[in-house]
Formats: C-alpha cells, structure tokens, sequence
C-alpha cells in the first residue's frame, strides 16, 4: 500500500468545505428522492447509502487517503450524476403525461368534430399519445432511453417500402409529432364562458393554447423542444 499523504485536520479550512459539500450532497440526496421515490423503506435506503458515501469521502480526507480536492472532486460528480438521473426521469415523465395529453386532444378532435376530421386529425394525434405513452413510460420502468414503439416502428417499416432507413422513419415520425402539438395549440375550443342560445358562432371560439394554464403551455413547449432536438440529432446522422 502506497504512503498515505497528510492528514486533513477537523479544524482546516480543506476539511471544512469537504464537510460542508458532502452535507449539501446528503441534503440533494434528501430533495431528489423525496421527489422520485415513493416507497418510504426505498428512498431512506437510498438517503443513507448517499449518506454514507459522502461521510466515507470526508474520512479519507481527514486520514489523507485523499486529498481534498480529490474529495471534493467526487462529490461533485456524484452531485452531477444524480441531477443528470433526476433530468432524466422529469424528461420521461413529461413524455408520458404530454402522450396523455394527446390522446385526450385526438379524441377532442374527433368529438367536436362529429367524426369529420376524426380519421386525418384525431385518430393519429390519439396513435402518437398512446405511442409515446408506451416509450416514455417504459424508458421510465426500464431506465432505457431507446424504446420504439409500435407506431414509430410504422413508420420506419414504411420508409422501407421506399428504400429509406429507419432513420428516415424517425424523421417522418418526430415531424408529425410536432407537426400535430401545433396544431393541438391553435385548434379552435370553445370558450370556457361560451352561452349556446341556438348555435355556436365563431366569437364562441378560441385557439386552445389562449385555454391552457402556464404549466400546461410549459410542458407542451418542452416536449416539442425536445421532439425537435431528437429530429434534428436524426437529420445529423
């Protein structure tokens, strides 16, 4: 075993910001899980190994099997790493509830439609929610982040009729999807205070986005962003 290098003592200055980073990665630890992790006998298991791993770094610095900037090194990869999970699972999450979303913005469309616009608008708009409910929710269970589902697979088999690649069907795919989150946002509702005295006009009526709350907009905005950057990672290759 190699010579050990210089203690850090308690009462340094090295030793006290190893100390304090290694508490703030207990405290990111406590955030994290109590916002992912349901189980109560999961995320205090995941609390202490945290825990443990940060006090584990402080006690080799102190007995100078490490320095202090090594030390101080690890936590904030660790501290990255757990951010980099938590953005990961946020992002699937969003995918999942945007997919409800659209399923629920399909069958509007076929409703309100009476059936006219139900097969070009609604039946696709409910095809991609339930596909991408099925990507994102297994990427979630599975801790993947490359999942095709049956609809995406559609249109990779068609791009094959016409000698093009699966690349070509996630282009096409990834397209539309964004294409029909548009639309959902400046499709006509009715107005929340809309009063039918004999028939709807169209002062009754309001681009859907101007009914949606902050949040809503938000996400809608993120899952196109990130369906645009998927497209545009596909047009790279």
């Amino acid at each position: 075993m190699g010579q050990l290098k210089d203690r850090c003592e308690p009462g340094s200055c090295d030793y006290w910001a190893v100390s304090k980073a290694a508490g703030n990665l207990t405290s990111q630890a406590c955030t994290l899980s109590a916002r992912h992790i349901k189980d109560g006998t999961l995320r205090l298991q995941f609390n202490r190994e945290v825990s443990y791993y940060a006090r584990g770094i402080v006690n080799d610095v102190a007995q100078g099997r490490k320095s202090a900037d090594q030390g101080l090194k690890e936590i904030k990869s660790e501290q990255s790493s757990l951010l980099s999970q938590s953005w990961e699972i946020a992002k699937k999450g969003a995918g999942v509830i945007a997919g409800g979303m659209q399923v629920l913005t399909g069958a509007g469309i076929c409703y309100g439609s009476v059936g006219t616009l139900c097969l070009v608008g609604g039946m696709p708009m409910m095809a991609h929610g339930a596909n991408n409910i099925y990507e994102s929710g297994s990427n979630l269970l599975k801790d993947r982040t490359d999942t095709e589902g049956p609809v995406r697979k559609v249109y990779q088999t068609i791009a094959g009729w016409f000698g093009k690649s699966d690349r070509e069907g996630n282009i096409a795919y990834g397209s539309l999807d964004i294409s029909m989150s548009v639309y959902g946002l400046n499709r006509l509702v009715l107005r929340p205070d809309a009063w039918r005295l004999f028939r709807y006009v169209r002062t009754d009526y309001v681009r859907a986005y101007k009914t949606m709350t902050p949040k809503a907009l938000m996400l809608e905005g993120h899952i196109i962003h990130q369906t645009g950057s998927q497209v545009y990672e596909e047009v790279k290759k």
